[in-house]
Formats: C-alpha cells, structure tokens, sequence
C-alpha cells in the first residue's frame, strides 16, 4: 500500500526494543559510574531527579484547572420548583391580560404579605412563590428591594405551620440566586430560623428548611463557615439517623447535598472541628443501600480529600480505602468515578498514603479501567497513576508489576479525548523522571515513543512541554548506554523534524526544550540516527 512501512523496517525496530529489553534485564552497568559522574548527569535531567514530593506537587498544581472545572460543574444552589395550574394573572381596566409580574400583581402581593391577617399573609406568601418558580433574578430583586424578605422571615418564627411552611420555601428559593440574592437571606438573619426548623416534627417544613441552609452554605467559604457556626451539623445528622432508611430517598439525598456544602470551598476549606465532627456520619453513609447516596459521599470525600496532606490523613484514618476499591470495581460508571477521584486525591498526599492505595490492591482493577469506555473513568484512573507514578521507583515498579504500562501507552497512542493524553503523558513523564533505567526500557518496549512523537504535533503547550520533558528524561536516563539506540528510534518514529520545528513555538517553555534536545542529543548524531539497520549494543563490562 501506498505510504506503509516496508515490512523489514517494522522487523527492525521491534527487534531493536526487544534487544534494550533483553540488556535491561541483564542489569547492564555504564562503562564509568563514579559518584562525581552520576551527579552531574542527574543535575542535567529536566526535573533534576525531583524528589517525590515536589513532582507531586507540580503534577497538582497542573491539575488545578481540570478539578476546578469540574468542581465548578457542581450544583451548588438549586431551586425548588412546583408547576402550579393556579398561577396568578389580572386584568387591567381595559380587560388586558396583565403579566406575571406587572405592577399591578406586584403591589397586590407586597399589601397581602404586610397585611396583619394570616390568611391574606398566606395567599401573598403563596403567590410570590409561584410567581418566583416562573420568573427570573429580576423578580427576586424585586421582593428585596420591596423589603419584604424580613417579613417573610418573621413567618418562619410563626405558630401557623402553612404560613411557616410557605416562606421557608420561598426563602430558600431566594437564597437559590446569586451571591446578592443568598446574603439578603443570611443578612437579614434566616439561618436561626432555618436551624431551628430543621427539628420541626413536620417533615415538609423541615425538608425546605434543608433545602435552605444548602443554598446558602453553597454561596462560599464566608457564608459555609456561617451556616456551620449556627449549629447546623447536629441537627443534620440527626436528620440522617431519622430517614436513614425512608422508602422515599429523595429527603436523604437532599440532606447529602447539604453536607456536600458544608465540605466545599477551599479557600479556606472547613475547619478541622467540623470535618473531625462529620467524617464517622459520612463512613457509615459510604455503605447505604442507595447508589445515588453512596455516590454522593464519595463525592464529599474527594471534596475532602482535595486539599492538605493533613487532610487527607484525617479521611485514611477512617479506614475507607477498602470500600473505595470495592466500589471501583463496581459495573456503576458514577460510583466508578467518584471513587477514583478520591483514591486520585488521596495519592496526591503522603507516601504512606500511597502506600496504602498500592497495598489495597486496587491496581489490579486499573487495566480494564484505563480501557473502560467511559473517557472520563480513563482519565481519573490515568490521574491516579500519574500521582502514583511521582513516587519512588518502587511505586513505579507497582505500576509495571500489574502490567499496566501496555493499557497506559495505548491510551497514550489512541485515546479520542484530549484531557485523558493529558494524564496519560504526565503518567509517562512522571515515570521517565523517577524511575531506574530498567523500568524506562520497560516503557520503551511498551512502544511509548511512537505515541510520544506524535503528541508533539498538539496545540496544548503544557503536554507540549510535558511531552518534551519525558523525551528528555528518557534520552538522560539511557545515554549512557543506549543513546544512539533510542535516538534512532525517536527518528523513525518522526520526533526528530517535529522537535526541530518546536524550537520556533511561541512559548519559550517548549522552544527551550526542543532546543536542549537537538542541541545535546542530534548535533554530533546525524550518522548514527539514520542509520537503520545499524542498531547494535556492545555490552559493558561492570
């Protein structure tokens, strides 16, 4: 066929991986190795020989946009809406229908909420609810400007339990607008209220009461922090041990929300006290019955565990790694996910921590999961290997161990969404940068350059940069040894004429280390890179 590669060259490159494997395992040791010489060869290596810590560290700090993201992506605030058949339209003088919220209508429910009569209170309360399910941020500026909201806060504190009722919905579905919206709730002194009614005997009223203190606990760290000095985590659990095991989950999933809210926000996260004060409540929680419910904690441990080396110790502590990997491997896509971004989380902490995940066994379901069909189940198990790839080469040695080097090259070479390439490569280069010779000539029989080559054509200049890194790494690791090998192998595999023309990129970050490249491994290497056919290693002698 037109353009394909001549059988005998094919024959020749797969010869020449099997042949570094085959001097790999025979523990080949460079011609000198003094101590003098091995620093100064590991003071040239891109990421300087790391330590784990710091790999990890940047390997995060990349990673910062995407969990953003998706954080963001989170329902915070949710209103709570019922179609009514009853809602409420006039006429003018004329006999014209008149809008929702004309004037007219609007000052008829002002003078029906400020009336002294609790039925008319009620009808007004009523109406500005439905009112408020149809309409827009304009109308809940409205009822603020009005003045209204202390009003309708006074109700809450009421011995009429419709009218109590009423305005907790009401309220909470102001508090479910923008940041203006939810403070002119808080501000004007609802959370007491709303505390209180979480313990009312009357499910329905403290079911929206619920509904409340999450809207205006999902505002931002200052009014979380708010909402929790209130005393809300008693009452909550209470509530939880109360419906634990209701038929109907919807109150239980709506309290979960809740707790999600309090968990959010990193800057500052919630204080020690109050994770300390919810972790038991969340382990019990982590072996409902309810998938939606497990699903939902898990995701308040990534939240959790999405943070501080300190913080993700508390959350090990509560021995919940068992569970996390039995629901990895669970056929439920969103239990699957959510449980692989906390175990993800988790080995962004402590090498202890990582410890840990690697001990659980849990390596042994990524396989399949790097091959799932789900695009966003490969990336967080790619993320969690990139973590677990930042440590020691012992950790990296786990990874080859379970043989998962040929499921991570694949993804490398053939996945069809970007940001699952993005983790694939960090996971290579974080392997390139910390790993022992042998365990890179396991990744270069695996077939990682062709896939690494061909990243070198992409748009995004951090995997440009990452993907340079580990060519880097690569080439240091082996030169004493095996450089001319592996740079043959990078030219047939066309890096060479991609590397060349990134030393023109616009970012410096990549033209510097297209540059380095070309500079210290193919000035005084022309002959040799081109030489197919050629490719012979002389062992050395120890």
């Amino acid at each position: 066929q037109a353009g394909s590669v001549p059988h005998s060259t094919l024959t020749s490159i797969v010869h020449r991986y099997n042949h570094l494997a085959m001097l790999c395992q025979e523990n080949i040791a460079p011609a000198s190795n003094s101590p003098l010489q091995q620093e100064t060869r590991l003071r040239l290596f891109k990421n300087n020989r790391l330590e784990s810590t710091e790999l990890r560290k940047r390997r995060i700090d990349v990673s910062i946009e995407l969990r953003k993201a998706k954080r963001e992506a989170l329902i915070l605030k949710r209103r709570n809406i019922a179609i009514e058949s009853d809602l409420i339209s006039s006429t003018d003088s004329n006999g014209q229908v008149l809008g929702y919220c004309s004037p007219v209508i609007i000052e008829d429910i002002v003078r029906q909420v400020k009336s002294s009569d609790p039925v008319v209170q009620l009808t007004g309360v009523q109406s500005m609810r439905k009112l408020l399910s149809m309409e827009n941020h304009s109308f809940t500026d409205t009822i603020i400007e009005s003045g209204l909201v202390p009003k309708i806060i006074e109700f809450l504190g009421g011995a009429n339990n419709e009218l109590q009722f009423e305005a907790a919905w009401l309220l909470a579905n102001i508090a479910s607008g923008t940041s203006y919206h939810t403070h002119a709730v808080a501000d004007a002194g609802a959370l007491p209220y709303f505390i209180h009614l979480l313990t009312s005997p009357h499910k329905c009223i403290s079911e929206q009461a619920v509904w409340a203190v999450a809207n205006i606990a999902g505002d931002g760290p200052d009014l979380r922090d708010c909402v929790i000095r209130s005393g809300v985590i008693s009452p909550l659990i209470t509530l939880i041990r109360t419906y634990l095991h209701c038929q109907q989950g919807t109150y239980l999933r709506n309290i979960i929300w809740t707790l999600s809210n309090l968990c959010c926000h990193k800057n500052p996260p919630p204080s020690y006290e109050t994770v300390i004060q919810l972790l038991p409540t969340l382990t019990s929680l982590l072996h409902h019955g309810d998938r939606e419910v497990v699903s939902d904690i898990c995701r308040i441990f990534s939240q959790l565990t999405d943070s501080s080396n300190d913080r993700i110790e508390l959350v090990v502590n509560c021995g919940i790694i068992p569970r996390l990997v039995f629901l990895v491997q669970t056929g439920d896509s969103n239990l699957q996910e959510v449980a692989l971004r906390t175990i993800g989380n988790i080995v962004t902490g402590k090498e202890e921590h990582v410890k840990m995940i690697i001990d659980s066994g849990v390596l042994k379901c990524f396989g399949s999961l790097l091959r799932h069909h789900n695009a966003s189940i490969q990336k967080e198990t790619a993320w969690a290997l990139s973590n677990i790839s930042a440590g020691p080469s012992e950790h990296i040695e786990a990874v080859i161990s379970h043989d998962l080097i040929p499921s991570l090259v694949n993804l490398l070479a053939q996945g069809t969404i970007e940001v699952v390439q993005r983790e694939a490569v960090w996971a290579v280069a974080n392997m390139t940068a910390g790993g022992t010779i042998q365990q890179v000539c396991h990744l270069l029989q695996a077939g990682v350059l062709s896939p690494l080559c061909e990243l070198l054509t992409t748009t995004d200049a951090k995997v440009l940069v990452v993907t340079l890194d580990a060519i880097t790494n690569i080439l240091l690791i082996v030169e004493n040894n095996y450089k001319e090998q592996v740079c043959c192998l990078i030219e047939e595999a066309g890096g060479v004429g991609k590397i060349e023309a990134l030393q023109q990129h616009s970012n410096v970050l990549v033209s510097n280390a297209a540059l380095s490249i070309m500079e210290r491994f193919y000035e005084s290497n022309e002959t040799s890179a081109t030489a197919v056919g050629s490719f012979q290693v002389t062992p050395m002698n120890h």
